[in-house]
């Protein structure tokens, strides 16, 4: 999409064992997003730092479950886990950015794991 037209969702909803959020978006994509791959995946400062070499790996986040969506603005909503995170604001392009390309964020996430020894149960 260009610049001009930005997703915008016209469904996002979480299921009912809380694990998985869906979301819909104008442009006919529609991508279910696990809450683990969520929650790793956080944009908040506390994930992602404020520069590259601040990024953190988050582990044993196999069985996080979203608690609620809480929109933010008219961009974005801002997710709560059960394991209290809540910081991380995900906009829509960075929704659709992590249902059209799981298989490079969840590779990252899982070398780095392998890489500090970390485990996604523990």
């Amino acid at each position: 999409m260009t610049a001009n037209s930005d997703p915008w969702p016209t469904e996002l909803r979480v299921s009912s064992d809380r694990k998985t959020l869906t979301i819909a978006f104008n442009n006919g994509a529609k991508h279910d997003l696990a809450a683990e791959y969520l929650r790793v995946c956080s944009p908040s400062a506390e994930v992602k730092g404020h520069a590259p070499s601040q990024k953190k790996t988050v582990p044993g986040k196999r069985n996080v479950e979203i608690i609620k969506v809480e929109p933010v603005g008219n961009y974005a909503v801002r997710i709560h886990f059960d394991d209290m995170h809540n910081s991380g604001i995900y906009s829509w392009r960075y929704f659709l950015d992590l249902g059209e390309n799981p298989e490079q964020h969840w590779e990252v996430y899982l070398r780095e794991l392998k890489e500090k020894g970390l485990s996604r149960d523990h």
